[in-house]
């Protein structure tokens, strides 16, 4: 037997607009954990547009819980906006779901109410939109997760950034002060900084300080000798410090090669010698 569900749940949704989203909005809140950050106007015209958008793609014939058509691409554009704005606002996956999961208890009634006493059209039709709404559940879910794995990166990347300031010592100078692991993403944006400050200044010399990087192994040094041969590129000199006796003692270890690169044991020493290469030469006042 053809399904029929998809246009008699479009007829529902139409003919009980106004009492499903009085219940739903309800269901809403009864079902949030976190209600402080809920605007009633707000939700209230967000449930409205979705149940037109529900109703619009019922109405065109596809199956239930099929939700690549062309006819539900409004429905998938609300959700998504819907997961990308909570995600953003910390409420939890299952909060999110909750504005489609919670729709189905005022639906469910409305369904029953037109069904009657015809307990097959009801079984169908409570079946069908039990699959229909589990699938947006599932749908809103999934662009949840999208949109905070979304979020996180960025903010990875912004504690990156910030965790990597290029400083200027002089007019001349810079120095990257490194502190805690360094990995491809850091080693990256460690480059990326650096040779933006580099142009940005016209500095000749950049200082890396690894004082505060717990241990150097092949990985770690091949990432700064990348970094090195990147600032080389542009022209400037690099110097790495913070060359401790352990570290020193693991590189000789490891066999890795630092050849061609100035290295000091700290950060003074680096920026000592870099005023003697930029022709500088710093004295003691003479007390008056």
């Amino acid at each position: 037997m053809k399904d029929k569900t998809p246009a008699s749940l479009a007829a529902v949704l139409r003919k009980h607009e106004a009492e499903i989203l009085a219940e739903w909005l309800k269901a809403q809140a009864a079902g949030q954990t976190r209600r402080d950050q809920l605007h009633e106007a707000e939700a209230r015209a967000m449930s409205k547009e979705f149940l037109s958008a529900l109703a619009a793609a019922t109405q065109g014939g596809s199956a239930p819980g099929d939700l690549r058509g062309e006819s539900w691409s409004r429905v998938r554009e609300i959700l998504s906006d819907l997961s990308a704005s909570r995600a953003a606002q910390g409420f939890s996956p299952s909060d999110t779901a909750m504005f489609v999961f919670s729709l189905k208890q005022p639906l469910f009634a409305r369904l029953r109410e037109e069904a009657g006493s015809d307990a097959e059209l009801l079984g169908d039709q409570l079946w069908s939109a039990t699959l229909l709404i589990d699938r947006l559940g599932l749908f809103t879910t999934e662009a949840y997760q999208k949109s905070r794995e979304s979020v996180i990166a960025s903010q990875q990347r912004e504690l990156l950034e910030l965790s990597t300031p290029v400083v200027q010592l002089w007019d001349d100078v810079l120095a990257l002060p490194l502190i805690g692991t360094l990995d491809s993403n850091r080693t990256q944006v460690v480059m990326e900084s650096l040779l933006e400050k580099i142009v940005e200044t016209g500095a000749s010399i950049a200082i890396i300080d690894i004082t505060g990087v717990p241990t150097v192994d092949t990985l770690v040094a091949q990432h700064l000798l990348k970094t090195v041969t990147a600032i080389r590129l542009m022209g400037a000199e690099c110097i790495i410090s913070g060359i401790r006796p352990q570290i020193a003692q693991t590189i000789v270890h490891l066999g890795i090669d630092l050849e061609g690169v100035t290295t000091k044991a700290t950060l003074a020493d680096a920026l000592a010698l870099a005023f003697k290469r930029s022709g500088l030469v710093v004295t003691r006042a003479k007390s008056g």
